[in-house]
């Protein structure tokens, strides 16, 4: 699944190329208590991205005439970055559900989530997936141990310069260490905004297309509240030595520990329902190398 200059994620893909990329990072900045008239911009929809009056809560709608979407106003160079969902409800197949970062540029940087839907009572599948100077083929799948459709539950993603972690509810589900020891390439050096999108995917989400949206069912709505991101805020300028400055969180030295590993590791045995790394007809000449530590 390419990420293809189209409605899928980003509306009117005008990209910058940032030939020549110098940063300044505020320290230690905690961008956004959850009022999205602050933090985010309606990207595309016609009207389809709503967000309280109060700030606190924005839906994102699709119908057989268009999806919608928005991203953060701020952009990033390493953080912590949480969003809590609540997902389409009843026969949500077909559609697609986005909460991705991603940088500006034809070799753009990616971090994905995307939430795709089924038809009711079956499971979401969560797919993930990291970009680097843009290239993906990166596909890990997974259900859930809930209904995301039921209420809000916490997504998250942490990147450093060390690591990136996915995360739902606390729980690590998926990382990709950095390796550039061993010529993995890792996305370290482009700054991303926030992004998420709703749009019509059924010629792949549901099924491998098999399952095509009902439009009768919609409009189909996903809703958000709480962004948080404690994150290095980017502006262009002059580099300072030490991103972030102190680091009291601990977020931008942060690596996996021995309990998380444990704790990833009993999820995936019981929710992952695709790795590449396990996809032997897809890599018959040899698997990324990535995936001898994954």
């Amino acid at each position: 699944m390419d990420n293809s200059c189209s409605l899928r994620k980003l509306r009117g893909c005008s990209f910058i190329f940032l030939s020549a990329l110098v940063v300044v990072l505020f320290p230690g900045v905690v961008v956004g208590g959850g009022n999205f008239n602050n933090d985010v911009e309606i990207t595309w929809g016609d009207g389809r991205a709503k967000v309280a009056e109060s700030g606190d809560q924005l839906t994102l709608s699709l119908d057989q005439g268009s999806g919608s979407g928005f991203q953060s106003k701020e952009t990033y160079m390493f953080g912590k970055i949480a969003m809590q969902m609540k997902l389409v409800p009843g026969n949500s197949a077909g559609t697609a559900t986005t909460f991705y970062l991603q940088s500006e540029g034809p070799e753009w940087d990616e971090i994905d989530f995307e939430f795709l839907g089924n038809v009711t009572g079956q499971p979401y599948l969560v797919h993930t997936n990291v970009y680097t100077q843009g290239q993906g083929s990166r596909e890990q799948q997974f259900r859930l141990w809930f209904d995301p459709t039921a209420d809000f539950h916490n997504y998250s993603v942490l990147w450093n310069p060390h690591t990136i972690i996915f995360y739902v509810e606390n729980t690590p589900i998926r990382e990709f260490p950095n390796l550039e020891a061993r010529g993995v390439q890792f996305p370290k050096d482009k700054p991303m905004r926030v992004h998420s999108t709703i749009f019509n995917a059924d010629d792949w989400a549901t099924r491998g297309g098999l399952v095509k949206t009902d439009w009768s069912q919609a409009p189909f709505v996903a809703s958000y509240r709480n962004f948080e991101a404690n994150a290095c805020v980017w502006s262009g300028g002059t580099s300072t030595s030490t991103p972030c400055g102190s680091d009291s969180e601990g977020w931008f030295t942060a690596r996996m520990e021995p309990e998380g590993l444990q704790k990833m590791g009993e999820f995936q045995r019981q929710f992952m329902t695709y790795n590449y790394c396990n996809d032997h007809n897809r890599f018959a000449g040899g698997f990324p190398p990535e995936c001898s530590v994954q």
